[in-house]
């Protein structure tokens, strides 16, 4: 059924930009009507970064009418389905320097307009004391984070524990971000030695390529290879990696979710809007095109300093299928989340963040940091 839409609904997490509300004032709702399933007038979503081809399925859902606020890195217009306008808009918000580089919970909880926001799993359990959140749909099945090293210095590596046995023979190092809980896994499970690590990585190529091939860097395996090789000009050729998924510590990563206490009152509105969010991924690996388009004009537009070419959205994209970094997991549904997978990170996760003083919920369980109950079984990459 298509009704008209005259006014958007009067209750709201976000408050939608003139532009937008004038946009959708002249739209008819489709087969998904969002505002009758109590979702606010403006769905608002805190990514963890710059606008990229990780958060495509969030770019697929706008359509020719938007807004785009540089000053407060962000994009905004009618939220649309397979075409179709869905009744409520939508809000886009940039993460990283556009929030200071702070953590999105805590960016959820300092600004109760945001509705959703991207929350790495072991980050839920880290934070879960102080800034709760669940987890209610996984846009990556697997994590893209990497270990990355010149393959004419380390001609044969067969695991993270032997690129460590080579660096420390070397004297090169492994640089990382500070407090990244998978080096604490690592550390602790015995696959690297503590003595090559470096917790100084900022994110920049400088050192890396200052060490010639001698050190070995953190990175994103749907980005940094095609950056390395063909826009790091001191740089120039192939680098090989490793994930850190592969070396047991397999994280949902930028995983869609909820402040605990907005989970009963946005139960309804997620039953009908997760679905949204899973076709649109779909949709979008089908044809990322337009989607791309959007994400490299918001680069441009926002001017933080983060550099994002065609190339290299093209790459991420086949990257995420090629190593299925998206994928439907065990079984033919995507965006679920894998219950036996989460326990095993749990109980691996839990104690490392004990350990390092984290204020963990009292009694907290794998069962609080996520929910698959607002999946459809039946969306999946075909």
């Amino acid at each position: 059924m298509i009704v008209t839409v005259a006014a958007l609904a009067a209750c709201s997490s976000g408050t939608p930009s003139d532009d937008s509300s004038s946009a959708a004032a002249d739209l008819t709702i489709g087969s998904v009507d969002l505002a009758a399933a109590g979702c606010p007038a403006t769905i608002v979503i805190q990514t963890d970064w710059n606008p990229e081809a990780e958060h495509g399925h969030l770019y697929e859902m706008f359509g020719d009418d938007y807004t785009v606020d540089a000053d407060k890195k962000s994009v905004s217009g009618p939220l649309m389905s397979a075409g179709e306008y869905t009744g409520v808009n939508l809000e886009v918000r940039a993460g990283g320097p556009a929030i200071g580089f702070s953590t999105v919970s805590s960016q959820m909880y300092q600004d109760d307009s945001i509705t959703l926001g991207y929350v790495t799993t072991d980050e839920a359990i880290q934070l879960s004391g102080t800034t709760p959140t669940t987890a209610v749909f996984a846009p990556l099945d697997k994590s893209p984070i990497m270990v990355m090293w010149d393959p004419d210095t380390y001609k044969s590596v067969s695991d993270v524990t032997d690129l460590s046995d080579q660096l420390k023979a070397s004297g090169g190092v492994w640089r990382y971000f500070a407090d990244s809980a998978y080096m604490a896994y690592l550390i602790g499970s015995g696959q690297v030695d503590e003595s090559v690590t470096d917790s100084s990585y900022d994110g920049t190529p400088a050192n890396f390529v200052a060490a010639d091939g001698k050190d070995v860097q953190q990175g994103f395996a749907s980005a940094e290879p095609y950056q390395y090789e063909n826009e790091v000009t001191d740089w120039g050729k192939k680098v090989d990696y490793s994930l850190v998924a592969d070396a047991g510590y397999s994280v949902y990563a930028s995983a869609v979710s909820v402040r605990n206490d907005d989970l009963a009152g946005l139960s309804d509105c997620l039953k009908a809007f997760v679905p949204v969010m899973q076709q649109a991924e779909v949709d979008y690996f089908a044809e990322p095109a337009t989607a791309n388009s959007l994400i490299l004009d918001l680069v441009d537009q926002y001017d933080t300093g983060w550099v994002y070419s065609q190339g290299l959205a093209d790459y991420s994209v086949k990257t995420m299928i090629d190593q299925e970094l998206v994928s439907n997991g065990g079984n033919d549904t995507l965006g679920d989340f894998d219950a036996d997978r989460l326990s095993e990170l749990f109980d691996t996760a839990l104690p490392i963040f004990t350990d390092g003083g984290a204020e963990i919920t009292s009694g907290l369980t794998v069962d609080d940091i996520y929910t698959n109950d607002f999946i459809d079984d039946s969306i999946g990459l075909k």
